[in-house]
């Protein structure tokens, strides 16, 4: 995720044309979502549910209370409701929250630093060029030997996806890929399908995404590396049907050129592989950039992973002597550090990486205005006491249910909220404090529900019009968005099926 990646989180791309719709940006959308939620506290019965020695609520203990709130004190949390989204407390007593209460953090102060922080790694790596240069190295290298430059691209793709979320980087390799593909006997749409689909089931299986695993399980109480043998086994599995998706699709208009659903433009047929440009090789300093990144991902992976109960598959399991149990504070002490060390190794200078720090970190400032909006919504409920209330309407819905069922509800739910909300940060952060407690009384693992979460809305960005990755990966290989629609719909058919099929099991297991 980079700065188009923001821009995407707040919808700051080119000025709409005057007459056309365009839809509202993920900041517009919590801002409304925001005042809704306070009026609708006005109509919504306060309630709250008993609380165990963990703070987790009780099933069946749901009772109607009277939130004490007046009219000024309701217009004094709308007000408010930013500022309580990222440094709120939360009273022990009663637990309202505001920004002068005694006792626990509940705004996503360490959750809006770790963003940052990560944006501004992520923007030195590829100020650096390493990355961009590594791919294309990869592409033309493998340029003679089509399907395997299929899995290749799609497999870098999809790490890069699962584990800091690479999609809006993506369309910086079209210009790239799509000669390669034609030059190989493929059509543009091959090179679609690699680009989109590649990066996209990456994000859909994220492991340790930041944005969308790490935040999810910030606001559903849980550590980061909670569910990720789960998330690695649906990551490697749907991985693998995509590219034999794409590199079966590819065979076919190889050997019948008819077949394609893109078509071919003038020219397209006529290009060879000796036409396509040398890329530039990797310089000692960008091998050094690639291996300092690679190393630092994995240490992340590594910190967060409760290795314990991962070996054992016991959730109480007793952690051994080398695992961190490292969360969002020391991850983003973590990437500023390593923010510098990649600096550093790429002899960029004082000046200009204390500049392109800075840049990253003004960059992810929008994600993260996204992240502390939808936590103030949270904040507005729970002073109003109507959170409890809801968790109650959706508990008479999937109880009764099997654990199994229940994932499979979670996933469905949250399909409509990822169009509406397509900022995976914001969806995370609005939706989990609802979700989780419902895992609770379900009797499945909170893991569960953030792989769900995040299954239905990688899901949904694989093919919506309102994310840029679609929209503009098809307008950059001529490609028509009806016939990218036609192409996608049978592979989201089979991932939704092994979507459901995987988180009934990851709650059946837990």
């Amino acid at each position: 995720m980079s700065a188009t990646e923001a821009e995407r989180e707040t919808g700051a791309e080119e000025p709409p044309r005057k007459g056309k719709f365009t839809f509202p940006s993920a900041l517009t959308v919590l801002a409304i979502v925001t005042v809704a939620v306070w009026l609708l506290a006005f109509l919504i019965p306060s309630g709250q549910y008993d609380r165990n020695g963990s703070g987790a609520p009780v099933e069946g203990t749901y009772h109607r209370v009277d939130s004490g709130q007046s009219f000024v004190d309701r217009l004094g949390d709308l007000f408010l409701s930013p500022v309580n989204g990222l440094y709120g407390i939360q009273d022990e007593k009663t637990s309202l929250v505001a920004p002068d209460n005694v006792g626990a953090l509940y705004g996503s102060a360490g959750v809006f630093l770790f963003v940052l922080a990560i944006g501004s790694f992520i923007t030195v790596v590829f100020a650096t060029g390493a990355l961009d240069r590594g791919i294309g190295r990869l592409a033309h290298r493998l340029r003679e030997r089509g399907a395997l430059l299929i899995a290749g691209v799609m497999a870098v793709f999809s790490v890069l996806g699962t584990v800091e979320g690479f999609a809006e980087e993506t369309l910086g390799f079209y210009g790239l890929i799509v000669p390669l593909m034609l030059a190989l006997g493929y059509d543009r749409m091959t090179a679609v399908g690699a680009i989109i689909l590649g990066a996209g089931v990456g994000v859909l299986c994220s492991t340790v995404n930041p944005f969308a695993t790490g935040v999810a399980s910030s606001a559903a109480d849980i550590s980061l590396g909670d569910g990720i043998v789960l998330r690695f086994a649906m990551w490697i599995v749907l991985t693998g049907v995509t590219i034999a998706y794409v590199i079966r699709y590819a065979k076919r208009v190889r050997k019948d050129p008819e077949r394609s659903l893109s078509g071919f433009l003038p020219g397209d047929r006529e290009q060879s592989a000796t036409e396509t440009d040398e890329v530039p090789g990797l310089t000692g300093l960008h091998k050094a950039v690639l291996v300092a990144t690679g190393l630092v991902f994995a240490f992340m992976i590594f910190s967060v992973v409760p290795w314990s109960s991962a070996l054992t598959g016991k959730a109480d399991a007793k952690p051994y002597g080398f695992e961190l149990g490292w969360s969002f504070p020391q991850l983003a002490a973590l990437f500023l550090c390593a923010a510098v060390l990649v600096g550093v190794v790429a002899r960029m200078g004082e000046q200009k990486l204390s500049s392109t720090i800075i840049q990253g970190a003004a960059d992810f400032v929008s994600p993260a205005l996204v992240i502390l909006l939808a936590r103030g919504v949270t904040t507005i409920m729970n002073n109003s006491k109507i959170t409890d209330t809801v968790l109650h309407s959706i508990e008479g819905v999937v109880k009764g249910t099997s654990s199994g069922i229940f994932a499979v509800i979670v996933f469905v739910v949250n399909l409509p909220l990822a169009f509406l909300i397509p900022s995976t940060s914001g969806h995370a952060t609005l939706a989990m404090p609802i979700l989780a407690p419902l895992a609770d009384f379900a009797g499945v693992s909170r893991a569960v529900v953030v792989t769900a979460w995040q299954a239905a809305s990688g899901w949904m960005n694989l093919w919506v019009p309102t994310t840029a990755v679609t929209i503009g990966g098809v307008a950059l290989a001529k490609v028509g968005y009806d016939k990218y629609l036609r192409f996608v719909w049978p592979l989201l058919a089979i991932l939704f099926l092994l979507i459901c099929g995987f988180v009934a099991l990851g709650a059946a297991v837990t």
